[in-house]
């Protein structure tokens, strides 16, 4: 069975949002599928460890847009993987990336080039969301070919557009595929 983590922090719920879409995904496919965040803000959430990441074969990872860049929640804990980099422990795992921002023009895209780079530091493979999917080119809220965005408005109120689900959706579905063609 492939296991799969969705390691994600929320600011406001968005982003949590967009990470049980995904997860519910790749569960509803028949994975195996680790829900983590980076602090327990709600008592069901489970902080991630190393081990969670050694123990995948897959990662979905998303933040919201902090001027572009991952919340420091979630660099804060990468920076204690320095461990893992050097056995190499998590290089050819096929990864994606997911964000969040108030505005369209917030850094989504930034942020999702931002999140990138630890995975690819660690030898992971990065998916994109490639323009197979229809609702990347229709989109006019989030979406964008670096991963999976949603702009939440300035009020962080805005639920997710069914462009921006299904996005999610496709992120969800292949990760599992490229995950299970690889074990």
């Amino acid at each position: 069975m492939v296991n799969i983590v969705v390691l994600y922090h929320s600011s406001h719920g968005s982003v949590a949002n967009m990470a049980h879409e995904i997860s519910d995904t790749i569960d509803n496919l028949g994975a195996t599928v680790k829900l983590r965040t980076f602090e327990q803000k709600q008592p069901h959430d489970i902080i991630i460890t190393k081990q969670d990441l050694i123990d995948c074969d897959a990662l979905a990872f998303g933040t919201p847009t902090r001027f572009g860049m991952m919340a420091a929640q979630a660099k804060a804990f990468w920076e204690t993987t320095s461990d893992l980099w050097l056995k190499g422990q998590l290089i050819d795992k096929p990864a994606c990336v997911f964000s969040s921002s108030s505005s369209m023009h917030g850094g989504n895209e930034a942020t999702l080039l931002n999140l990138s780079l630890p995975l690819l530091h660690h030898g992971m493979m990065l998916m994109g969301v490639p323009y197979d999917v229809p609702e990347l080119i229709d989109t006019s809220t989030g979406g964008t070919p670096y991963g999976a965005s949603h702009v939440a408005g300035a009020d962080n109120t805005s639920k997710l557009s069914n462009t921006e689900v299904k996005i999610c959706q496709s992120v969800g579905k292949r990760l599992f595929t490229i995950a299970s063609k690889l074990k």
